[in-house]
């Protein structure tokens, strides 16, 4: 669309209107007395209301106008009497007020015969011009590719929109609500890393102009917040940003939000009870204390007991393969190959046995579960940051949180012994050099931290995307992020029919 074109041309003599009036057209500032949602509560005939927001419908009955004004939480009808403000003011409204433009207005609440909720204006101020028509109001926009590129127009024509991402604000208030009663401190760590290590991904790259030299956008918060634990932090937490250079699909984003936590003299199945709390606990604030949340067709129990799977018996339960006995990346390929289960992975022959392992099981295993269950008893070579299980030391003190088919939280006991620690590191090095890119760095600065000791840890990481997208019954996780990252386009301008004039 050319910012010559006609709608807009009208638009901007309009404005050109007010300011040969002496309209400031971009004023400072307007001091609201109530936020919309909050003038929707108040009684009738409560005086002096001052309320903004964006003008989204508007209809003039001789002399009297009706108008919706909304925001991202409220939305509330104006009335304006052409014998109450004068018959100039009412006449200059109307002809240079459009749908999408920002008011300031002063009144008193009254409702209409229909019961209604209406504010008659007193006054009025002009706040803000909209150049651009809102798609049409009886479709919004429906091109999906608009609605992320462009979520500030999806958020202000689609109502489920705001709700999703008011749930998102919601939820995350509420679990840091839930860690501040557990006494846990809230940390930031840097982004920017030296060593690509805390997690098995494949890492994003750039350079440092200043020290001239390679970094890592962290895959992980991991490895700095357990410095931390080593400082004498017992119980802290950061809502992290993290990068990690894999495919993007329905249910994984390249840059995505986790919360991760740590606790001293912890062990993983006190982590198992911490969540359980902590979901219970924000599932019940969101949902008025309902615990059984629907999603599409499906209702998922967290009331009640979780319950809890071995790594083990669950592949063999879904796909007969006894992981246990294939002890090399090789045999269990092979034996994969012969069950012919066909994995989507283009460097499938790469990967170590513990990579394959957790490939198997999101295929045959992972889409089956519904109600929330543990996750329990992890191969080793899976998990090179947990501590073995004192009984079984090919296993790890771990557990996966999965609903609906998706991992929720991830956690474990966490591996403390420095000489243990650099060992795993370096078999984790050599896959690397075999060619799978997913495996971790040698991380010697924190095998170093290390040696100043540990004391015993567990620690837990929650995917805040995944989750909202399994609450919100969202197809894809961008639906559930504000902005998510897209390919550049080539055009800029909203196609003409994403962009007719709202009928008035």
């Amino acid at each position: 669309m050319d910012l010559k074109n006609d709608l807009i041309k009208i638009r901007l003599e309009k404005e050109d209107k007010l300011k040969e009036l002496g309209v400031n057209v971009r004023p400072e500032k307007f001091a609201i007395t109530h936020t919309i949602k909050e003038a929707m509560t108040l009684p009738e005939e409560t005086q002096d209301v001052c309320i903004a927001g964006r003008v989204m419908s508007k209809r003039k009955m001789g002399k009297i106008s009706f108008m919706d004004l909304r925001d991202v939480e409220g939305r509330i009808q104006l009335c304006l009497k052409k014998d109450e403000v004068g018959e100039d003011l009412y006449k200059l409204i109307h002809e240079t007020l459009d749908v999408g433009d920002f008011i300031g207005v002063k009144g008193e609440i009254f409702k209409t015969q229909t019961g209604e909720q209406t504010l008659r204006i007193k006054e009025y101020t002009f706040l803000g011009k909209s150049y651009r028509p809102l798609p049409e109001k009886f479709h919004g926009v429906t091109n999906q590719e608009i609605l992320y590129r462009e979520r500030h127009l999806d958020l202000i024509m689609n109502e489920e929109t705001k709700k999703r991402f008011l749930l998102r604000s919601n939820f995350i208030k509420y679990m840091r609500e839930f860690l501040d009663s557990k006494s846990f401190i809230e940390v930031d760590t840097p982004i920017l890393q030296n060593t690509a290590s805390g997690a098995t991904a494949r890492p994003f790259i750039t350079h440092h102009n200043t020290y001239d030299t390679d970094v890592f956008l962290r895959i992980s918060p991991e490895l700095t917040l357990k410095k931390l634990i080593i400082a004498g932090f017992n119980n802290i937490f950061e809502i992290a940003r993290d990068f990690r250079n894999e495919g993007i699909s329905v249910n994984h984003l390249q840059d995505f939000t986790m919360i991760e936590g740590y606790s001293a003299y912890y062990n993983y199945e006190d982590n198992m009870k911490l969540m359980k709390d902590m979901i219970v606990y924000i599932i019940g604030k969101l949902f008025d204390g309902n615990l059984d949340v629907t999603i599409g067709e499906q209702v998922i129990h967290f009331g009640g007991e979780w319950g809890q799977v071995s790594f083990r018996d669950l592949l063999i339960k879904d796909c007969g393969i006894d992981i246990d006995e294939y002890k090399t990346a090789e045999e269990l390929l092979a034996k994969i190959k012969e069950c012919k289960i066909e994995l989507e992975d283009e460097n499938i022959e790469l990967l170590g046995r513990g990579n394959l392992i957790d490939l198997l099981y999101k295929k045959v295993s992972r889409p089956k579960i519904v109600n929330p269950t543990f996750l329990i008893q992890h191969p080793i070579d899976l998990s090179p940051l947990a501590r073995a299980n004192d009984k079984e030391s090919s296993l790890t003190d771990r557990f996966q949180l999965i609903v609906n088919g998706q991992e929720i939280i991830n956690g474990y006991s966490e591996l403390v012994d420095a000489r243990e620690q650099e060992k795993r590191f370096m078999e984790q090095s050599k896959l690397k050099e075999n060619g799978d890119e997913e495996a971790m760095s040698i991380d010697y600065e924190y095998i170093k931290a290390m040696e100043y000791g540990m004391p015993p840890i567990s620690g837990w990481g929650l995917g805040i995307d995944r989750f909202l997208q399994f609450l919100t019954n969202s197809y894809n996780i961008r639906d559930v992020v504000l902005y998510p990252l897209l390919k550049p386009r080539t055009n800029v301008e909203v196609d003409d029919d994403e962009a007719e004039e709202v009928q008035e």
